[in-house]
């Protein structure tokens, strides 16, 4: 039986997968038990979520209820909450 694939996370998605949980840059990286740096590396495109990431990642969209069939849609109101949240973790997270 073949393994099913998972979405194709890209930096846009994964922004918008943490925007849409409502939750900070380290909440999302607590959950998956990663760095925080981590999750900003896949938000900026540094790295990409592969493997095990990507299927957590896949999994909490999935059980959050939030579908990706069509990728994440840019649109104004999505930019300028991702510009909020992008502030909000600067001063968060911190140097």
């Amino acid at each position: 039986m073949a393994r099913k694939r998972g979405f194709h996370w890209e930096a846009a998605s994964v922004r918008r997968l943490r925007l849409a949980l409502r939750v900070s840059q380290r909440g999302l990286a607590d959950e998956l038990g990663v760095r925080q740096q981590t999750i900003s590396e896949w938000e900026t495109g540094v790295y990409q979520p592969r493997g095990a990431s990507a299927r957590l990642l896949d999994i909490v969209a999935e059980r959050s209820g939030l579908t990706w069939a069509e990728g994440p849609a840019a649109d104004a109101q999505g930019s300028a909450a991702e510009r909020r949240e992008t502030q909000r973790d600067a001063t968060e997270d911190g140097p």
